[in-house]
């Protein structure tokens, strides 16, 4: 579950928003980016001390001064009936877009990353773990 869909979600939803200076905001979602900047409408601000409170009637905050969210259960129980939903809808289809995965720890060298060299130098295949080896090879190659 990733936090931007768990927001979009709960648009128009009641939620409580902790700030890193430790003001809370209480109110109902009306909209967040990608950077989780938010806007809450019908709010109700406390001090960090708590023994403040204010009553707005919106207020936008900035995604980099938030500490935590807090979002009704029910918001998060409709994101998994949607993501339970879409993998259901996508297990019938195959999806021409995906890479094959590769194993970057596979050994044999070759290739045109990590270890094995490739065509721009390197050893091409041959062992690097031996030093020796190397040398050898190299000395009778040049007898």
């Amino acid at each position: 579950m990733l936090p931007l869909t768990l927001l979009r979600t709960a648009q128009n939803h009641p939620m409580l928003v902790e700030l890193k200076n430790g003001e809370t905001y209480n109110g109902h979602l009306v909209s967040c980016d990608n950077w989780m900047n938010i806007n809450l409408r019908e709010v109700i601000c406390t001090s960090r001390d708590g023994d403040r409170f204010w009553r707005m009637p919106e207020v936008y905050i900035r995604g980099v001064n938030i500490k935590y969210l807090r979002i009704p259960d029910e918001v998060i129980d409709m994101v998994r009936e949607e993501e339970s939903k879409h993998q259901r809808q996508s297990r019938g289809k195959i999806d021409t877009n995906k890479r094959p995965i590769l194993n970057r720890n596979s050994g044999g060298g070759g290739g045109s990353g990590g270890r094995g060299g490739g065509s721009l130098g390197g050893n091409s295949g041959r062992n690097n773990r031996n030093p020796k080896s190397n040398q050898s090879s190299y000395k009778n190659r040049n007898k």
